[in-house]
């Protein structure tokens, strides 16, 4: 019979911390939140210090009398759920629940779910905190005052199913405003001018970048001013009037922290926010490994420190000597500044076993489970390696009283690029730079072609997911926990749509977003939010009284949402018209955005009724009727493909078709994934044609390959 009851979230977890307790331990799973607010009401009394009305959350009446039952055949009961503010409060719901005191030593945390830290935290109980439950609940109740009071008045006077939310709003003014500046944006001309050169007697080119009147830069405004350079120095002589060289270090960037890593996983894979948390997620809980079971990989990945422990910091710092030599590694070991008051008591995200090279358990890994932890892997080893070491030169080269520069670098030392090379939006200087020829003062060179361009000013890019992150993570919006779930939100809810990678707001957002701003002006305030982050930081250290946080906020939000009610005036918007007949009563059909995103519906509505999804065309033609076969996204997100004519046509796959046509038998070609093994196989049941995936088909179908459900 079991001593302790030890309760984790996840089912997974169960399976991992089992390998390393004995049968003194019963491990059991919440299986996530098991009390929330009400969905029917706001389930706050804002007249009685905004006390919450929690229930049990449906579907979870048979999770919590398992976990009551368990409970009365122990001595005692651990509870062992995420180390972060929702943890604690998760904890706190089952103690409730539970009977439990709360002022009992009953919760324990771990960063790793290794037999070490969990062992460790065994040991170490704690009474549960209720500073980060109440930063928790003052977090919960303030979101769902904004929303569940916005909300309603956005369909009131714009159209049933928007919604308001105190971070989602600002995320989502921050890309409707970049559209206003693309939108606003005056292209401006300008020219430059490179000068190919090469020293007498050798033939590695140089490439010279006119810089402007003697020491004074000029800009190139207009061709007529090129041209005029042009003629200037086109006789020369080209001669190296200053040469300066010196050495450039680079360090490696900082172990990862959450948003960091959706970032840099959406710059190098393309994953989604949503995807990279899954996937660490996964790590973190715990991987089935061949011969040693369900493992967690990875420590928690919900963390804003780049706080390295002092045994891991010892751990790579042994992993780096004996692989690469003491070379390798700097003078003394790395220690990174957090950006902002993080959360100590959590660590940068790094492997939990250096022991476990990402090559040598791939076997047990999917595809992409694998990037993701080769990516913090090599970071991780990377942020305590020596800096790389650049050999850089100079030089200035005068043309009849004009200058030309030129800058090379040569790579002496390559420290952590041996391991790691950082991903950039833009390219770094060490890439626009090249080889040259050793060059002296004096050194004549001889002009080979002079190339003029035209240019012109680009507007600021959209913002793409990982530059989202990054925006909200520098204004203070949000935390680690809810990047993912806020841009998650505005997509689902079709504020915004994606093109490619970047983020697009609809019409529908940009009338929301006006609206928003004009009568909610601190809602969707950055800096505003940024200081609300601030204050629920400051619940969780002690510092502030939840309640009193949310009551400051309350008595002008509540006049705001009154004034807003009264002044604000119904918004019609008119629906995208499109080409396509209603069958029933032939008027052309509109679109419409709905719970589960865009939908056709006939505008004859309520005499019409008819409606149907809007869905991509695939681009091939369905084996069973001719029709087309169009893309589709199940209730869950999960991408399938059927025919236009369904539910009179049956066919339906979730293979992705290609435009290729099979050499047998003329229908099409899908791409079909078996675990990581993937094939290109006929659509027809009864064509047995089959072909190896190759390279370019694999990028092809990395969609059908790792789609999200």
């Amino acid at each position: 019979m079991a001593k302790y009851l030890l309760i984790v979230e996840s089912p997974a977890k169960v399976k991992t911390i089992g390998r390393f307790l004995g049968r003194d331990y019963r491990i059991e799973a919440s299986v996530g939140h098991i009390r929330d607010l009400p969905k029917s009401q706001m389930g706050v009394d804002v007249e009685q210090g905004f006390e919450p009305k929690y229930v049990t959350i449906r579907g979870k009446g048979e999770v919590i009398n398992k976990l009551k039952k368990e409970a009365q055949k122990v001595k005692k009961v651990l509870l062992a759920t995420d180390p972060d503010r929702e943890g604690e409060a998760i904890s706190w719901h089952l103690a409730t629940l539970l009977g439990m005191d709360g002022q009992e030593s009953c919760r324990i945390t771990f960063n790793e779910i290794t037999d070490h830290a969990v062992k460790t935290a065994i040991k170490s109980p704690r009474h549960i905190d209720m500073d980060l439950v109440n930063a928790q609940q003052a977090r919960r109740i303030l979101d769902r005052i904004v929303g569940y009071s916005i909300s309603p008045l956005l369909w009131r006077k714009v159209r049933k199913g928007l919604s308001a939310g105190r971070v989602q709003s600002v995320a989502t003014r921050l890309i409707c405003d970049r559209e206003e500046e693309i939108g606003s944006f005056t292209e401006k001309e300008f020219w430059s001018l490179i000068a190919n050169l090469h020293k007498t007697a050798q033939k590695v080119l140089i490439k010279a970048k006119y810089f402007g009147k003697g020491n004074k830069k000029t800009d190139l405004n207009n061709q007529a001013e090129t041209e005029a350079v042009i003629q200037q120095v086109k006789d020369g002589p080209f001669v190296v009037a200053q040469v300066k060289r010196s050495e450039k270090r680079k360090t490696p960037a900082p172990p990862f922290i959450t948003s960091t890593l959706q970032q840099e996983a959406s710059r190098r894979f393309g994953f989604s926010a949503r995807k990279t948390m899954m996937l660490a997620q996964q790590l973190y809980e715990g991987v089935e490994l061949s011969g040693k079971g369900p493992t967690g990989l990875v420590t928690y990945i919900r963390t804003d420190s780049t706080r390295i422990s002092a045994e891991a910091m010892h751990e790579i710092i042994e992993y780096i000597r004996k692989r690469f030599g003491g070379e390798y590694l700097p003078e003394n070991p790395r220690v990174y500044a957090n950006k902002n008051a993080a959360q100590d008591a959590h660590e940068a995200i790094r492997p939990a076993h250096l022991d476990m090279e990402p090559d040598e358990i791939r076997g047990s890994l999917a595809p992409d489970q694998y990037k993701l932890y080769k990516l913090i892997w090599d970071r991780f080893t990377a942020c305590q390696m020596a800096a790389a070491v650049y050999d850089t030169i100079t030089a200035d080269i005068d043309a009849s009283g004009h200058t030309f520069k030129v800058l090379g670098s040569h790579l002496r030392f390559p420290g952590h690029l041996a391991v790691y090379t950082e991903t950039q939006d833009e390219k770094t200087e060490e890439e626009g730079m090249s080889n040259l020829p050793d060059l002296e003062t004096g050194d004549q060179l001889q002009l080979k072609k002079l190339i003029p361009e035209q240019h012109f000013t680009q507007p600021p890019a959209r913002y793409t997911e990982a530059a989202l992150v990054k925006a909200m993570e520098e204004l203070g919006i949000g935390r680690p926990s809810t990047y993912a779930s806020i841009i998650s939100t505005i997509l689902d809810r079709g504020y915004v749509e994606k093109d490619k990678k970047f983020l697009v707001p609809t019409d529908t957002a940009k009338v929301v977003n006006e609206m928003m701003k004009l009568n909610f002006s601190d809602i969707v305030d950055v800096k505003f939010t940024a200081r609300m982050e601030k204050l629920l930081d400051e619940v969780e250290e002690g510092k502030a009284v939840w309640n009193q946080v949310l009551q400051d906020f309350y008595g002008v939000f509540s006049k705001t949402l009154s004034d807003a009610d009264s002044k604000i005036e119904k918004v019609v918007m008119k629906d995208e018209e499109t080409d396509i007949p209603c069958e029933k009563c032939g008027r052309k059909m509109v679109v419409k955005f709905g719970r589960f995103g865009k939908f056709l519906a006939c505008p004859g509505f309520p005499e019409c009724r008819n409606a149907k999804p809007l869905a991509e065309e695939a681009g091939v033609m369905c084996p069973k009727c001719a029709g087309r076969v169009m893309i589709r996204k199940s209730k869950k997100g999960r991408t399938f493909y059927s025919c236009e004519n369904s539910p009179q046509c049956t066919f339906v796959s979730f293979d992705k078709p290609l435009k290729e046509n099979c050499p047998e038998c003329g229908s099409y070609l899908t791409i079909k994934f078996t675990g990581r093994q993937g094939k290109i196989v006929c659509s027809m049941d009864t064509c047995s044609f089959t072909r190896k995936l190759e390279k370019k088909s694999k990028e092809e179908g990395a969609d059908a390959g790792s789609g999200e459900t």
